[in-house]
């Protein structure tokens, strides 16, 4: 009572004629009537498209003459995306089933003008204008008249006006990408260069392959960064510091060890230490205090006590 018995299509491959293979597909084919498309097999079975470029190739097909063909309005359509969609367009042009072209309106808006060829490379490739349709004459099929289903027109090629060429555009002047490069900052060197210096400095250059493998330095290299590493020794910088400052944030792959210590040693070389004086709080200006006068009583700045400017006139001039 489970199993269900699909006698129908039993009866309709019964009707087909010729032997019924027994693998793959089988055909049951249903003639149309009424909206169809013929379609070639060299692009329904074509062996270099994808799947998606045959079935938007076969779909652009179906479409009538005007319809929007973009990337936007077939994704808008189907469920893949613009990507995919982009991949099989250019698949289709590529095999010369698609064109797209840029062309300027008699208003000199750019256009996109797409062509499609049902039969690549059977007719020059240019803008066909919408074939007009002939009604479809009736045929009568025994008792009941049904009418003949009317064939695709192949699409008419006929030449593109040709514009008139557009005025040339004077030359633009580009401004060079070539900026003039600054002059290399000297490496940096200490007043006396003694012999207590050198040797830190070298002993510190030499050590630094032991704290980075990348910093590997010749003995011509040490010689040239001695006198940087020294004056930042002479300006009170530590060893720990000055191996901080050349080790840390080293670039992946390091091809110039000797070039990037050259300029760490420059472009961050510390200012002397400030001495005890530099440090030292602001002296303020000595301010002169209020005191109140003896004959008016009001207040006036003075260092020793007495009378205001007007009192002192008031008496000298009594005087």
């Amino acid at each position: 009572m489970d199993t269900q018995h699909h006698n129908a299509l039993t009866h309709a491959l019964a009707g087909i004629p010729g032997p019924v293979p027994p693998s793959g597909v089988i055909h049951l084919a249903v003639p149309h009537t009424s909206r169809f498309t013929v379609v070639g097999n060299h692009l329904a079975q074509h062996a270099e498209l994808s799947l998606v470029a045959i079935g938007i190739g076969v779909h652009i097909q179906s479409l009538p003459a005007g319809a929007p063909v973009g990337i936007k309005a077939l994704a808008a359509r189907f469920p893949e995306g613009e990507a995919r969609i982009g991949c099989a367009l250019r698949e289709l042009e590529a095999h010369g089933y698609l064109h797209r072209t840029r062309v300027r309106l008699a208003n000199g808006r750019l256009v996109t003008r797409t062509v499609f060829c049902n039969q690549p490379g059977a007719v020059p490739v240019v803008p066909a204008a919408p074939p007009s349709r002939a009604p479809a004459p009736a045929v009568v099929r025994g008792p009941v008249q049904v009418p003949e289903p009317a064939p695709v027109p192949e699409p008419i090629c006929v030449p593109e006006p040709t514009s008139a060429p557009a005025a040339p555009h004077p030359p633009v002047r580009l401004p060079s990408r070539t900026a003039p490069k600054q002059p290399r900052r000297p490496l940096p060197h200490p007043h006396a260069l003694t012999t207590e210096l050198r040797q830190t400095s070298s002993a510190l250059l030499a050590d630094l392959r032991r704290h980075a493998e990348g910093l590997v330095l010749s003995e011509e290299d040490v010689e040239e960064l001695v006198p940087g590493v020294a004056a930042w020794l002479e300006r009170d910088a530590t060893t720990d510091a000055i191996r901080r400052a050349l080790t840390t944030d080293l670039p992946r792959p390091l091809n110039h060890p000797a070039r990037l210590l050259r300029h760490r040693l420059t472009a961050l070389l510390p200012p002397p230490l400030p001495g005890i004086h530099d440090l030292a709080p602001p002296r303020r200006a000595p301010v002169t205090p209020f005191q109140t006068c003896e004959g008016c009583e009001r207040a006036f700045r003075s260092h020793d006590p007495g009378h205001c400017r007007d009192c002192r006139a008031q008496y000298w001039e009594a005087a």
